[in-house]
C-alpha cells in the first residue's frame, strides 16, 4: 500500500487499482504539487466540512464518478451538489468496500461546509488491503483516542495533525502517538499556512524518543510504501 502526502492533510492511498483520496484540498493550497485535475480517485473520503478539508470533492467527483463517504449532513449536502453516489454514515458507522472498510470515530474540533452546512467532524479508520490507517482528521488531543486506537486492530499508519493553532500542536501530538502505538506516524495539517508551522525534526524525535512508533515526514506529493 502506497501513501501519497498531497499537503496539508490531503492524502492518497493506493493498494492495487484502489485510489482512496482522503480531504482533498488542493486547489487554493499552497503547498499543493499537483492540481485537483490530475487525481483520479476510485473514492473520496471527508473527515469534515472546512474548506481546507472539503476542497475539491464535488469536482473531482463529479468528474471520475468516485463515490463520497462523509458524515451524514455533508454527505447530503453533496448529493444535493450533484455528487452521484454518496455513503452517510455517523460517529460510529462503518462502510465497507470491496477492498476493505472505513469508521467515522469521533474527533475533537468544529465543522461547518463552505455552504453553512454545520455537524461534527471525525477521524477515520481506514482498513485497505490488510493495514489500518487512522487519519485523525483535525482534533486536539482527548483521552478517547487511546480508546479509538485500542479497539480493534492495530493501527498501522497514523495521519496525526501537528501543526497547532487550530488543531494539536506537536507537543501533544507525540502523547496522541504514545496512545496510538502506531508503527508508524506521518505527521500532516502543518506549514501551509503561517499559524500552523512548526518543527516536524524536532516531532520526529520526540516521538521516536517516547514510542516504538517510527516517524516518516512526506514532502508534499512524496510517497511512502508500508510494507
Amino acid at each position: 500500500m502506497e501513501i501519497r502526502y498531497l499537503a496539508h492533510s490531503a492524502v492518497e492511498l493506493t493498494h492495487g487499482d484502489t485510489r482512496v483520496l482522503v480531504d482533498p484540498f488542493i486547489t487554493g493550497n499552497p503547498k499543493a504539487t499537483v492540481s485537483a485535475d490530475e487525481l483520479e480517485p476510485t473514492h473520496i473520503l471527508l473527515t469534515h466540512g472546512h474548506q481546507d478539508h472539503y476542497g475539491d470533492t464535488v469536482d473531482i467527483a463529479k468528474r471520475t464518478g468516485a463515490p463520497v463517504l462523509a458524515l451524514t449532513e455533508i454527505a447530503g449536502e453533496l448529493a444535493e451538489a450533484g455528487v452521484e453516489t454518496v455513503h452517510d454514515p455517523n460517529l460510529g458507522g462503518t462502510v465497507a468496500f470491496d477492498w476493505g472498510w472505513v469508521k467515522l470515530v469521533p474527533a475533537f474540533h468544529s465543522s461547518t461546509t463552505p455552504s453553512g452546512t454545520v455537524c461534527p467532524p471525525a477521524g477515520l479508520l481506514i482498513m485497505i488491503g490488510d493495514r489500518l490507517v487512522y487519519h485523525l482528521g483535525d482534533t486536539c488531543l482527548f483521552s478517547d483516542i487511546k480508546l479509538i486506537a485500542e479497539r480493534g486492530n492495530h493501527v498501522n499508519v497514523a495521519l496525526v495533525p501537528i501543526g497547532g493553532h487550530y488543531t494539536m500542536d506537536r507537543f501533544d501530538a507525540v502523547t496522541a502517538c504514545e496512545w496510538i502505538g502506531a508503527d508508524e506516524v506521518i505527521p500532516v495539517h502543518y506549514n501551509t499556512f503561517p499559524p500552523i508551522e512548526t518543527d516536524t525534526r524536532a516531532f520526529k524525535e520526540d516521538v521516536e524518543n517516547a514510542t516504538e512508533s517510527k516517524v516518516i515526514v512526506l514532502a508534499p506529493g512524496e510517497v511512502h510504501i508500508v510494507r
